[in-house]
């Protein structure tokens, strides 16, 4: 019986052709939407998204289209990968921190990005990060644990910000070689303040407001940028002067060149990849943790079995980077989580030529929106869409799904070049604390997911910390 068998046991794409859809169109006001937007972006989608294939919407004179059925979205990112951009809004939020890196750039300077970074993201790359994600999830266990830091065990942690301290440390060990260079808990808030105000800055962008234009959290945003590209840009410059070789991400892109022009990035450019790779690379697989933590201690009989499959293949020894690769329900149970709460919710594309999308004509200029939110918890695609079901993704459940009714890392020739190693972190986190800790909310009450770029608690995951037996 294999491993997949077992945890069933526990639990007790071809091409189509598309035929022609009528968008259903929204009948939610601008001010509406846009109010929606300040308050909570995620509540801007219309709800109909939950149960159309395509939603029509209209907001400030602009037309943007919801795409919610898996082979649309296919058709869209994947086959018209080509007539997509970014789009304006995406970058003006994230270009000011994030530049031109891969997360913003476009057409060819985006292919050669990508060409030059994959080598370092390729499964034989990754399993060498096993050992820094390992001892970083035991840091965090150990410090949850220790009697003389910690003497109040009944005080409740807010789990959303500890799984981002153990995933930022990760980051820092696997891709900048230690925090050495820089005050990493600095560099960590810098990023928190810069998307705080993100809600005013989608809002703004819809109603193509000037930039300069104030907005609460402004100022602090902008100086955070500055810090972080000044801190990052210092320690470029410095590791290109010295020729200093230490074998982690930085290394990488030094060294990286377009294959086809043997064009090498500048220090500008470095920095923009490096804000992408430490501010998604940690701020995504924290919040999935914190999420997968919640559901868990909400379903403790799921929870008892991911303990039994962690014990089957640990035999109650330290976990090894082995064993991360032999825990198909610990790794379902954290995907299910991100298919409820998928850290980036929304994909944003900007139509750069026009073509037809299931028999409708996508006009230049129109923005298409992938609510990844709905479409996870779509009434056509998934059999109770809210319930817990980490079997989801085991077996056959697994294998007959459509590879775009799951988008938690993206889609098409842009989904997430990190996505393996966000998997493969999240379950050695998961089986290093799991099989140690009890995690205990604070409140029954469920939480309200608010969208900051990324998916979060409106208010913290507060939860007690009690050692196993």
């Amino acid at each position: 019986m294999n491993r997949e068998t077992e945890a069933l046991t526990m639990m007790a794409d071809a091409a189509v052709e598309i035929a022609p859809e009528i968008p259903f169109r929204s009948r939610r006001s601008s001010l509406a939407v846009l109010t929606s937007l300040l308050r909570n972006p995620l509540s801007a989608i219309p709800s109909e998204a939950f149960s159309e294939k395509l939603v029509l919407s209209r907001v400030a004179g602009r037309d943007s289209l919801y795409i919610c059925d898996p082979a649309l979205i296919q058709e869209a990112l994947l086959r018209n990968a080509g007539a997509l951009g970014k789009g304006d809004t995406l970058r003006r939020v994230l270009g000011p921190a994030l530049g031109q890196g891969l997360l913003t750039a476009d057409g060819a300077h985006w292919r050669w990005q990508r060409r030059a970074v994959a080598a370092g993201f390729q499964h034989d790359s990754l399993a060498g990060f096993l050992p820094a994600m390992i001892a970083a999830a035991e840091a965090t266990r150990d410090g949850w644990l220790d009697k003389e830091t910690w003497l109040d065990k009944t005080r409740p942690r807010d789990i959303g910000h500890e799984m981002m301290r153990t995933t930022f440390a990760i980051i820092i060990e696997t891709m900048l070689s230690g925090s050495g260079d820089f005050d990493a808990g600095k560099v960590e808030g810098a990023i928190t303040d810069y998307l705080e105000p993100s809600n005013f800055m989608f809002a703004y962008s819809l109603l193509r407001a000037p930039e300069w234009l104030p907005y609460p959290g402004r100022r602090r945003a902008l100086a955070s940028v500055a810090y972080l590209r000044e801190t990052l840009g210092a320690m470029v410059a410095k590791r290109r002067a010295s020729g200093e070789h230490r074998n982690d991400l930085v290394d990488m892109l030094l060294a990286s060149a377009d294959p086809e022009s043997g064009r090498a990035m500048s220090d500008a450019e470095i920095v923009d990849n490096l804000l992408t790779f430490v501010t998604a690379g940690h701020e995504t697989t924290a919040l999935g943790l914190a999420w997968t933590f919640h559901l868990l201690a909400q379903n403790r009989a799921i929870e008892d079995a991911v303990l039994a499959e962690i014990e089957a293949v640990t035999g109650r020894n330290a976990l090894k980077p082995e064993h991360v690769m032999a825990l198909p329900l610990t790794k379902a149970v954290f995907q299910e989580a991100m298919r409820l709460y998928p850290p980036a919710p929304i994909i944003t594309r900007q139509v750069e030529e026009p073509f037809q999308l299931g028999g409708v004509t996508l006009k230049q200029g129109m923005v298409l929106y992938v609510p990844i939110q709905a479409v996870h918890r779509h009434e056509r695609l998934w059999d109770q869409p809210d319930l817990f079901d980490p079997a989801r993704f085991l077996g056959e459940a697994a294998r007959r799904r459509h590879r775009y009714a799951y988008l938690p890392f993206g889609a098409g020739p842009r989904i997430c070049i990190g996505s393996a190693f966000a998997t493969m972190e999240a379950v050695a986190i998961l089986a290093v604390l799991l099989r140690a800790i009890r995690l205990k909310p604070l409140t029954q009450e469920p939480p309200e997911p608010t969208l900051k770029i990324t998916l979060r608690p409106k208010r913290p995951l507060l939860m007690t910390v009690a050692a196993r037996a």
